[in-house]
């Protein structure tokens, strides 16, 4: 009886540590599932992480907790490859750390999340924002709408890839002094991961 009860025991501590283990994914090693299926359950996980940071953001009760939200959101969206990714709020932590962006990296690699469903026209057009042959180029359209952006001059609009606007209003949330702006910021920024999130059903 008594070797029983330890058979058992070792089964049920085998199945518990088991279920500890996080199990291999596709992202884990930079390179996004290639397959349909795979790349848009992919690209759902990451929308619903950057709209989870999104909602720390929006209900912030202080701006230290806005500016790391809206970091999370941003590196989320650039990934390692793409432009201010790291400690953009200089707290000495990397929120939404990742090994691969939604977008595709400065020089294309690695290739974004979303990327292998460009042939969704909605995912090309809301999402990717564009063909993405020169990803520099790309990125360079999104700084310059940010540095040009005033509050008196909205740019964001410019900029087809609805996430590259939430990248925006994240580091318009790093730059301002004001909770209350910090926080109409976070409502921009759903307003864009919800387009994001509708692009996979069109």
């Amino acid at each position: 009886m008594r070797k029983r009860e330890l058979s058992v025991v070792g089964v049920i501590a085998a199945v518990f540590l088991s279920a500890c283990v996080p199990a291999s994914t596709p992202e884990s090693d930079g390179r996004p599932d290639t397959s349909a299926v795979g790349a848009a359950e992919l690209l759902v996980e990451r929308l619903d992480l950057i709209d989870d940071a999104i909602s720390v953001w929006g209900s912030a009760t202080t701006l230290e907790e806005a500016r790391a939200a809206a970091e999370t959101a941003a590196n989320l969206v650039v990934g390692p490859g793409g432009p201010g990714y790291g400690d953009r709020n200089g707290d000495g932590e990397v929120g939404g750390e990742v090994s691969a962006g939604l977008l595709p990296g400065l020089d294309g690699s690695p290739p974004g999340l979303a990327t292998p469903l460009a042939a969704n026209g909605c995912v090309a057009r809301d999402v990717l924002g564009g063909s993405w042959e020169d990803p520099a180029a790309e990125w360079k359209r999104m700084l310059t709408a940010i540095d040009q952006w005033r509050p008196d001059n909205n740019t964001m609009p410019t900029l087809p890839s609805h996430p590259m606007r939430i990248v925006g209003w994240a580091t318009f949330t790093q730059a301002t002094d004001s909770l209350e702006l910090a926080q109409e910021y976070a409502g921009h920024a759903k307003l864009h991961v919800d387009i994001s999130r509708r692009a996979l059903d069109c």
